[in-house]
């Protein structure tokens, strides 16, 4: 076996997604999580730029489904896209599990080192999860240590949704409670989803413990199975104590939560173009002469007072913004169009989808190729962490509040939906 290295070029990244991704859904009827676009990106493609401008050069998805697979290798390929788009040299390779079944997030990871035969350390990240860390320091922590596993932990307020970890005081592990109720848990401190593995981690995988937990319960789970197991069975797993910002994108509030987060912390290193000044917090895309054209028209009515920005917005390439739209603490993605007096607030609004006149979106999400008519006349709402599916057509006069709407669905106008889901 060969020898660990503290270089973080040397780590191969493995970001198992699987699942339907459910609490996310209308937005992954169709497509995966870890491509569902967040500030003008895929979700995923922001853990792996944070990693690979740190030198991560291999990234290997174990991905489990048609959707998927396709949804990953259909954007990311091998890796040559996502090099140029962050100038990382040398590239990025890309790799994809094979179609074998997996048990679970802990067995797609066992199944990837044994077919790519990887005998460095590893780190796994899940794909719909945002975050800060110093990798080569992640690096020196786990080798000082000799652990077996280091897992990546942060400080929550809502401990029932996720595993929580009690540390001793040189950060072992001693207890991990997968998502105890408030009163059980040992700490506040949670389960990343971020995890770095000394190679010998394949001969735990191989062990009658293992397999029998495996034919038991037909699973394997880092939080569930794994992690537990590794810690009563006494192998060095510690705490690494994450230092930056952590987000969990895994519901359409978190989603939204993130999103706002992110653009007010300047766009956390995805290359963000066209900021409008030094210390503000408004972005405009345009890199062609057509989309510059278009920047420049939306820059001009903002300084004439035609347009109001307020708070943190960002704004794709080729949009049209029509007179009298107010815009806050939102995302606006490519091609999508706002028409005359509408109102976008703490809200996404994917590409080529078309807001209509006077409309108002609210702490919502706006999907792919959405058609939302409105006149002044009969003015359409989106409110309550509504989430409209791709390729929806909402009729002018409807109020939808914390309603899910799946694709393809077309609500007539004048109609009210409250607390509904439209599959």
């Amino acid at each position: 076996m060969k020898i660990m290295s503290s270089s973080v070029e040397n780590l191969k990244v493995i970001i198992p997604v699987g699942g339907e991704a459910k609490r996310l859904k209308p937005l992954t009827a169709e497509v995966s999580k870890a491509v569902v676009r967040l500030c003008l990106r895929p979700i995923v493609e922001i853990a792996m730029a944070t990693l690979a401008k740190q030198g991560v050069r291999t990234f290997i998805f174990g991905v489990k489904g048609y959707v998927n697979y396709k949804s990953l290798h259909d954007y990311f390929k091998e890796g040559v896209g996502i090099s140029a788009r962050y100038g990382i040299s040398p590239r990025i390779h890309i790799k994809y599990m094979p179609r074998i079944e997996d048990v679970g997030n802990a067995d797609s990871v066992r199944i990837m080192m044994n077919y790519y035969d990887i005998e460095d350390n590893i780190v796994g990240v899940q794909g719909d999860n945002i975050f800060d860390i110093d990798l080569a320091d992640f690096v020196r922590f786990h080798e000082k240590k000799e652990a077996l596993m280091t897992i990546g932990l942060t400080s929550v307020e809502n401990v029932e949704d996720y595993g929580i970890a009690a540390l001793d005081r040189d950060f072992r592990i001693n207890r991990f409670v997968e998502k105890p109720k408030r009163e059980y848990a040992p700490s506040n401190l949670a389960n990343s989803g971020i995890y770095m593995m000394s190679p010998k981690i394949r001969e735990v995988f191989k062990l009658d413990e293992v397999r029998r937990m495996v034919e038991e319960k037909k699973r394997l789970d880092f939080g569930m199975d794994l992690i537990p197991f590794l810690i009563d069975s006494g192998y060095l797993v510690y705490g690494y104590v994450l230092k930056g910002e952590w987000y969990d994108v895994g519901t359409p509030k978190r989603y939204l939560d993130a999103m706002i987060q992110i653009l007010r912390t300047g766009g956390r290193g995805l290359n963000f173009q066209g900021r409008l000044s030094i210390d503000g917090q408004v972005w405009i895309q345009g890199e062609s002469p057509e989309s510059v054209l278009r920047r420049t028209g939306i820059i001009k009515k903002m300084k004439e007072g035609k347009i109001t920005f307020e708070g943190t917005v960002l704004i794709g390439r080729h949009c049209s913004i029509g007179d009298g739209v107010r815009i806050k603490d939102s995302c606006i993605d490519n091609f999508a169009i706002v028409e005359e007096g509408a109102v976008i607030e703490k809200s996404a609004v994917m590409d080529r989808s078309i807001v209509g006149r006077n409309a108002e979106i609210r702490d919502s999400i706006v999907g792919r190729h959405v058609m939302i008519s409105s006149s002044l006349e009969h003015p359409t709402l989106v409110s309550g962490v509504s989430v409209i599916g791709d390729d929806v057509s909402i009729g002018e006069g409807c109020e939808i509040i914390a309603t899910k709407v799946y694709p393809h669905k077309t609500i007539p106008a004048m109609r009210r939906m409250v607390n509904e889901v439209l599959e």
